[in-house]
């Protein structure tokens, strides 16, 4: 992700689900179970791996196989290799998270680690925490191609030819940091797909097809299907580890034209080159989105999520939530507001509205979208502020909409300043954005003299409002009276 602006918050489930979720993988479950099943008898390599003679036995203690590693038929529909694949995995998986210790190198003996008990006995961040670490393991998998193209890579001295295999592992790895962390955004984003699938050739093309490319070349196209085909490989590793749920790209597009003729006429299935679906479809799991953000915030990227604004003041609510999607606003505020007394809580949210610095119109618009969630206790707190020259208009609209009596009306010069207050919010918010737009229009239409006297306006936004007016406005006379207005506010304010 290029972009440096902040990313949306993800909204987490709660801790202990998240572990229940974790010790449910089947990548961490094995690993444990093999943590488990070692002994006096287990012997390892020198790297820590499993050697070739105790694979059949660790693949039999998960079920896998009951015949071992020569390639006859298995149990749970894994022939022998991929029962000892398994089984090497969570072994890797077990001895990378602690689960497993090396009690002698030389002997190559092994034994179960301390962490194993945490999995029992530990809090959730404990499961959590061994379950990150898996995460890396089978990340640090994904990016290794085949076992087969490594071997035929290798050089004289044992030496793997990463340029003769065209595989630089510095690289794949950044590209599937990337396609994560696309994928991560895509999710998080209010105008994604949520908790729906994202298309694999829409996740490659993300990371491969410039933004300013019109139609892609056929080069371009070539390098999306290549990547595809890498993302497949790569998100079948994935899933055991709980990362992701993965519908895997259909085979029956991978067949030669002239075979799939030859099928046709033989009366098989016609495959619809057509069906999106049939070419990988791939969503974050909750599990996921937490390992995710984990990863995000370990390499120094701000990635937020709903709540964690709950502990903090109002001044820090109001401005966290400053450049959320509406949604996650809203959601961040509930979760706040009901952790306090609500007429309390409506005053803090007042006294952190003012200022003059260019946040404060932003924190004033979401102070006003939280005080709409507070129901009619916090009344009082709205009638403190109406002589207040920065909050008296919103008091006043927070009241006139619950119908309550006796609000005096707005002066002229309040109604002025509040216009140019909400314009600036709305302008730090959206930009300019198609509602931002309608309101511009609506209001030069209505208020014949409106650029008269809202150059007169003491509020320090009121020279980039009015400026902004004349840049959006499509009536050029209009923009033009708006653009002199915000050079009249301008040498105003240098007096």
């Amino acid at each position: 992700m290029s972009d440096s602006s902040p990313l949306p918050p993800v909204r987490l489930l709660p801790e202990a689900e998240l572990a229940r979720e974790a010790l449910a993988t089947p990548l961490l479950s094995r690993a444990a179970r093999l943590a488990r099943w070692a002994g006096p008898d287990t012997r390892v390599g020198t790297g820590g791996e499993l050697v070739d003679e105790q694979l059949p036995a660790a693949a039999a203690a998960l079920g896998l196989t009951g015949e071992g590693v020569d390639g006859h038929d298995g149990v749970d529909g894994h022939d022998g290799d991929d029962a000892a694949a398994s089984a090497s995995a969570a072994w890797r998986v077990a001895l990378d998270t602690g689960l497993v210790e090396i009690v002698d190198e030389e002997e190559g003996t092994v034994a179960p680690g301390e962490d194993l008990a945490l999995l029992t006995s530990g809090g959730p961040q404990d499961v959590l925490g061994i379950w990150l670490t898996a995460l890396e393991t089978a990340l640090a998998d994904a990016s290794v191609p085949d076992l087969d193209g490594l071997v035929d890579a290798m050089d004289s001295g044992g030496e793997i030819d990463f340029p003769g295999l065209g595989w630089d592992p510095d690289a794949e790895a950044e590209f599937l940091d990337g396609v994560l962390a696309n994928l991560y955004l895509l999710t998080v984003s209010e105008d994604g797909p949520g908790d729906g699938p994202v298309p694999l050739p829409a996740l490659a093309a993300s990371m491969i097809v410039p933004d300013d490319m019109g139609e892609p070349t056929n080069d371009v196209l070539e390098q999306v299907s290549d990547a595809m085909m890498r993302l497949d490989d790569q998100f079948r590793v994935l899933e055991p580890v709980g990362l992701v749920e993965y519908q895997p790209v259909d085979e029956a597009l991978m067949t030669d034209p002239e075979e799939a003729a030859a099928a046709e006429g033989t009366g098989a299935p016609v495959v619809d080159e057509t069906d999106v679906t049939r070419y990988g479809m791939v969503r974050l799991t909750p599990l996921g989105l937490y390992g995710m953000r984990a990863r995000l915030q370990e390499a120094g990227v701000p990635a937020p999520a709903v709540g964690d604004l709950v502990d903090k003041g109002a001044d820090a609510l109001l401005d966290g939530t400053a450049g959320f999607p509406p949604a996650a606003a809203h959601a961040e505020t509930e979760q706040w507001l009901a952790r306090r007394e609500s007429l309390g809580a409506a005053r803090e949210l007042l006294a952190a509205a003012r200022g003059s610095d260019p946040g404060a119109p932003l924190r004033r618009l979401r102070c006003q979208q939280a005080l709409s969630l507070v129901g009619p206790v916090a009344e009082p707190a709205l009638r403190e502020v109406l002589d207040d020259p920065e909050l008296g208009g919103l008091a006043r609209v927070w009241l006139t909409e619950r119908g309550a009596s006796d609000v005096p009306a707005p002066s002229e010069a309040m109604v002025f300043w509040l216009t140019i207050d909400t314009l600036a919010a709305q302008l730090a918010a959206e930009g300019n954005s198609a509602e931002l737009r309608a309101l511009v229009e609506g209001l030069a239409a209505q208020h014949g003299g409106f650029f008269a006297a809202a150059w007169r306006v003491d509020h320090p936004a009121t020279p980039d409002v009015l400026e902004a007016m004349g840049r959006i406005h499509p009536d050029k006379r209009v923009a033009k009276e708006a653009r002199k207005a915000a050079f009249k506010a301008r040498s105003e304010l240098r007096r």
